[in-house]
């Protein structure tokens, strides 16, 4: 299947290429200019090549963008196998040279079991999405700024920065449209979460992102993930209010909102929610119980639309 092994030992500044079966290994700098001249160096070898690197920290990346680019096989291993595998030859020496023939070694004698590296579109959203989150958080930043009193004098200031932003909140998220449009899956999925009350374009593709899991776990397994499982709070004869803890902080806020809206409608969610107000809960646990409803029925739905692909995969 491959004729040659090349392992590569990354770090910040640069990296250490090996071939299986050479004795000396080569240093580039870790930018375009070390690619071009490790793509150079390397020519023959590399289209019958399966090149392994380490995950380190994301540095190895951009390398692995661009050796895909010219259809080069990489498989980005994992740091405590390739760690094991070595010291499993009693190599206790620790160096980028070393390092980089055992990943050469480890693709050698491993490659009939190792994965060529493609990045889910999960993970690619999943970034869009944070970086469109934090673009939002300075929005209202720079909004509230220039609402304030005493900042007039940067009124335009304010106005510029607000500009910017805005417009790079809609490349991104022209670019979150686009990914969605190329997988199919996601799409559908999208518009099967937004049949759901209180759920639109954003608040589907935030979950989709924040949520992988989805559609993968029992409904007590997705509540607890996303912080809504409720934890008892009692102490002797005195039973308080069940409170919502730990899970991931950044699906709350998404939830919280659908739940807003959804409350406020005229639907069955909408008549949850007044239920519950109605019978003396308060708003926040009135709220907090609808969050989760609504994140229930969207686990629902979306594991009733894997079940029903023929390949039962989700990503």
């Amino acid at each position: 299947m491959y004729h040659f092994f090349i392992g590569i030992d990354i770090s910040k500044d640069s990296f250490v290429v090996a071939k299986h079966g050479d004795k000396k290994s080569t240093n580039y700098p870790n930018n375009k200019k070390g690619f071009l001249h490790f793509c150079k160096d390397f020519k023959q070898q590399l289209p019958q090549s399966l090149v392994v690197l380490e995950t380190t920290g994301g540095y190895e990346i951009e390398l692995i963008c661009y050796l895909q680019s010219k259809k080069i096989l990489v498989h980005r291993a994992n740091t405590r196998k390739v760690k094991s595998f070595i010291r499993s030859y009693g190599t206790l020496a620790k160096t980028d040279s070393i390092d980089s023939f055992g990943l050469a070694l480890y693709g050698y004698e491993r490659h009939s079991k190792l994965e060529i590296y493609q990045e889910s579109p999960h993970k690619k959203l999943l970034k869009l999405v944070q970086r469109r989150n934090d673009l939002k958080i300075m929005l209202v930043q720079e909004k509230n700024r220039l609402k304030a009193p005493d900042q007039k004098a940067f009124k335009t200031s304010f106005n510029a920065i607000i500009k910017v932003i805005q417009q790079e909140m809609h490349k991104i998220e022209k670019i979150i449209a686009e990914l969605c449009a190329k997988h199919h899956q996601i799409e559908e999925i999208v518009k099967i979460l937004k049949t759901i009350k209180g759920i639109g374009d954003i608040t589907a593709i935030q979950l989709i992102a924040l949520l992988p899991e989805l559609g993968t776990l029992n409904r007590k397994q997705i509540a607890s993930l996303a912080g809504l499982a409720p934890h008892p709070n009692e102490s002797g004869k005195k039973i308080g209010y069940r409170a919502t803890k730990g899970g991931r902080s950044d699906v709350k806020p998404v939830l919280f909102l659908s739940a807003m809206t959804a409350a406020r409608s005229k639907s069955a969610l909408g008549d949850f929610y007044n239920k519950l107000v109605s019978s003396g809960k308060k708003k926040m646990v009135a709220l907090t119980a609808l969050m989760r409803k609504i994140l229930v029925i969207a686990n629902a739905k979306v594991r009733d639309y894997l079940v029903s692909l023929p390949n039962l995969q989700h990503g």
